[in-house]
């Protein structure tokens, strides 16, 4: 996106006037200085003597039940289960998070791992590398690691352990790993350091992470600064050749950069926590629906963990969290997570000192710039291993950062630049966060872990319990800005038109005014208790009950009385409607109501598309000047869609390519109402062009090879890859929708967020019949190759005997070509579209037991 220059300075004269007439009282949250927590014998953080143990129950599709009497011989028996079952995307994220990307991989992102060529000269290792350098998150892991809280140090440190004595057994042959990084270099013994140095690498997912180049790509001068150089003895002239080379891609890369996304990973979830007033015995329920990537840094992996007495909690978790779950239920309550619209990092418009480009102005002083050169080795090839250094710049609050060439408006000069702060940088609180959710026993206790932490990093939480009760919070990590600045984001129009024009807040870094220390507080969070529902499907806070909107808070949250997306629209729809006759739902209602594939833009307009397609006839459609089309065939296939996206419906094709170019606010005659934001807008068009839209979409599906009738199941797949990146040639058909089409149940082909070097095969897209450009919906000659979205799905529902819980993890618990784990939930997707019950109890547990392994080691030996 190209914007206008930005120039967002506030006068230090009119800032001291300004802060006469505003309440500039910072309101983010003061680090609190909390004591240890007091733990009851026999639990204990670390073990006792350094014995670490732990048993590891799997039960049917792989589950590992683990059992140990510490948190760090939890982590300890986590660490190990997880290497089993994705040792790949761990040792991956680990390298990643070093800055090692380049030293095993070389410099560029995409390797065809069979040859060991790029198959992209992208220099995205490189460019990751030297910006998670000017992070500094390795540095501060190592420097803020005994500041972690005794129990955070306990999980990190028993899961290294855990993972290091698996690479042992593998190493001794005791254990097979995953082929395609058994023995590798890169998958290395680790510490509890590389754990938090992970840790704050995915927390920097939905902020600065976006931002690496233009991080990479800042410094103060008019030339070419941001080039890497060899450092050490004359190099080679291979050498020489190969740092030219990357130069030269490095300088064409410059002049491709758009303004980074605030979710180019397209991130997405559903969540329900339905009350008393909603549920058929009177109990809370609850439906956990995260829509990620099949593998990388956000693959969920299932588990269940006890330490008897004290903690008993199932659910899935991302891939590296040591010890605890992310979504998931104890025996007294149930909680799920959702992106959220909220914006966890400013971008600062800092004013320069006139003459000095390593000087800004902030409350009329000036502050410094600082230059650091840093250096990562590479992977040269024939060239060798280069060491390869670059300056950095930063201040005291961020990483400078800069867009060269395409993105003026966010260069460096000598009167304006640009820094990024993010507010969860080196947030030592999620591990806490998630033990204090996992231990809770009731609702004061669940909310008191968000008034202690601020380590859900970029989730909405929705809750449900025992009592019947119905919580949801955006307490995710957001800037603690002050009253006036609160205001300014709401009323400036120069604030408000650079957010518009960039799609994530700046502010002037001259003044105090704006700046921020840490999190918004819990009571300043929206929030919202009920007896009925809450819920989110990726849109903001304001509507996640309409019959109690949430406003007054501040923008860095999201909107308030926006448009809802289709998606949003069909939650609140299902939330009314497939309850059955008396509106309550059972634990089969909700599983059937997130299997159902339903589409709002069936509900919305296809009874009057297919009218309008009746009375065109066999007339053919003007697609452009030059191109016409009967689709007389395509308005069959409508006919006889049966309005879901299952494997079994005709034309599902045809609907998804639909979808993706329909423009509901072009192509609906009644707007937007707040009012009404569940219903609107609405009404389609008569003046013909949905059927232009539907004759465009024909063309599309016929252009890959598929009639128009074409059932679902016959066009959308997984295929799972070979160790070496190759097709394993087993299609599986795959039910599910798509959010473009008002989907719940949403799958995509995007590989965004996939952030792996792990190799994965694809095929090449089909190009747009009527534009020649590649089509959004990532149709392929194969199909629709899906890699991203329902992953790990749980319904839950209270009883007066505890917990009955359902879910899938839809691509499975390993992703170890050798595990029996490898595929089998994928099949059972795939065939049987249902959940399966979820072993919660010891005598379910016992009766399910495939296999049992005890691990022990002592520390030091």
């Amino acid at each position: 996106m190209h914007i206008n220059k930005i120039m967002l300075a506030f006068g230090v004269a009119s800032s001291v006037f300004l802060a006469g007439c505003g309440n500039d009282t910072d309101y983010s949250k003061t680090p609190e200085v909390i004591p240890e927590p007091e733990v009851t014998p026999p639990l204990q953080a670390f073990a006792p003597d350094g014995k670490l143990s732990a048993q590891i129950r799997r039960t049917t599709y792989g589950v590992p039940h683990i059992t140990a009497d510490n948190l760090e011989s939890l982590g300890f028996g986590s660490g190990y289960a997880q290497a089993q079952d994705n040792l790949c995307v761990l040792a991956d994220g680990f390298v990643k998070a070093n800055s090692e990307r380049s030293m095993y991989f070389g410099p560029h992102a995409s390797i065809d791992f069979a040859t060991g060529l790029p198959t992209s000269e992208d220099n995205g290792n490189l460019v990751s590398d030297f910006a998670y350098k000017a992070l500094k998150i390795r540095q501060m892991a190592e420097e803020q690691y005994p500041q972690f809280s005794y129990n955070s140090r306990a999980l990190m440190e028993g899961f290294s352990a855990g993972y290091n004595q698996y690479l042992a057994d593998v190493e001794a042959g005791e254990q097979e790993a995953e082929p395609f990084c058994a023995g590798q270099p890169w998958v290395k013994p680790i510490e509890g350091v590389d754990i938090a140095n992970y840790l704050f690498s995915i927390a920097l997912l939905p902020g600065a992470a976006n931002f690496l180049d233009l991080i990479f790509y800042a410094n103060p001068g008019d030339g070419q600064e941001y080039l890497p150089r060899i450092v050490g003895p004359a190099p080679s002239m291979a050498q020489t050749a190969f740092i030219q080379d990357v130069n030269t891609k490095l300088l064409a890369r410059a002049n491709t950069i758009t303004t980074p996304e605030t979710n180019p990973r397209n991130l997405g979830s559903n969540g329900w926590g339905l009350g008393k007033d909603k549920t058929e015995n009177g109990k809370g329920m609850l439906l956990g629906n995260p829509h990620f990537p099949h593998t990388g840094n956000l693959r969920f992996w299932q588990s269940h963990v006890t330490i008897p007495g004290h903690l008993d909690v199932m659910g899935g978790s991302l891939v590296g969290m040591p010890g605890l779950i992310n979504i998931g239920f104890n025996k007294d309550l149930a909680w799920t997570h959702t992106f959220s619209t909220a914006e966890h990092f400013i971008m600062y418009n800092l004013e320069m000192v006139s003459g000095d480009r390593m000087q800004y102005m902030y409350d009329g002083k000036p502050l410094p710039i600082t230059k650091e050169t840093v250096s990562i080795l590479v992977n040269g090839g024939p060239a060798g291993m280069l060491v390869a250094e670059k300056d950095i710049y930063t201040t005291i609050k961020g990483p400078m950062v800069e867009a060269p060439a395409a993105l003026a408006p966010f260069g460096w000069d000598d009167g304006q630049a640009f820094m990024i702060q993010d507010a969860n940088m080196a947030t030592k609180d999620p591990v806490d966060h998630w033990f204090a959710m996992n231990q809770a026993s009731n609702k004061d206790e669940f909310q008191q872990a968000f008034k202690n932490y601020d380590g859900v990093i970029f989730n909405n939480t929705m809750y449900a319990d025992k009592e019947g009760n119905a919580f949801y919070i955006d307490d995710s990590t957001v800037p603690g800005l002050t009253d006036f600045a609160v205001v300014q984001l709401k009323t400036n129009p120069a604030i408000i038109a650079a957010k518009a024009q960039a799609g994530f807040t700046i502010l002037p870094g001259n003044t105090s005014l704006f700046h921020f220390d840490g999190p918004t507080p819990y009571d300043r969070a929206p929030k919202l208790e009920r007896s009925d529902f809450v819920q989110n499907s990726n849109n903001s806070f304001w509507s996640t009950n309409l019959a109690a909107p949430l406003e007054g808070y501040s923008p860095m949250y999201g909107a308030e009385r926006g448009q809802q997306s289709l998606r949003t629209r069909m939650a609140l729809t299902m939330m009314e409607d497939a309850a059955g006759d008396d509106g309550k739902f059972s634990i089969d209602e909700l599983e059937a109501a997130a299997l159902s594939n339903r589409i709002y833009l069936n509900e919305l307009i296809f009874s009057d598309l297919i009218a309008q397609c009746e009375a065109q006839g066999d007339t053919p459609v003007m697609v452009s000047a030059s191109l016409s089309k009967d689709i007389s065939a395509a308005c069959s296939a409508l006919k006889a869609w049966n309005g879901k996206q299952d494997n079994d419906s005709v034309g599902g094709a045809l609907i998804r390519e639909f979808a993706h170019l329909f423009d509901q606010n072009a192509m609906l005659t009644v707007p937007f109402d707040a009012t009404m934001a569940a219903k609107t807008p609405n009404t389609l068009t008569t003046d013909g062009s949905a059927l232009v839209v539907l004759a465009h979409a024909a063309l599309n599906v016929e252009a890959a090879g598929f009639s128009v009738d074409t059932p679902m199941g016959m066009v959308q797949f997984v295929e799972k890859s070979l160790p070496d990146g190759s097709a394993s040639g087993t299609k599986l058909p795959w039910p599910g929708s798509h959010n473009a089409e008002g989907g719940f149940n949403v799958f995509s082909t995007s590989l965004s967020g996939d952030d792996t070097l792990i190799p994965q095969h694809k095929y090449a897209p089909v190009m747009d019949a009527v534009t020649g450009r590649n089509m959004a919906s990532g149709l392929t000659a194969e199909g629709y190759q899906i890699r991203y979205g329902s992953s790990w799905m749980m319904a839950v529902s209270f009883t007066d005997d505890g917990p009955v819980a359902k879910g899938i993890l839809t691509y499975s618990e390993s992703s170890n070509i050798l595990s029996p784990s490898f595929a089998d939930q994928s099949i059972l997707y795939s065939t049987e579209k249902q959940f399966r019950p979820l072993l919660f109890t010891e005598d379910a547990i016992s009766a399910a037991v495939e296999s049992t392994l005890e691990i022990s080691m002592q520390k030091g030996e």
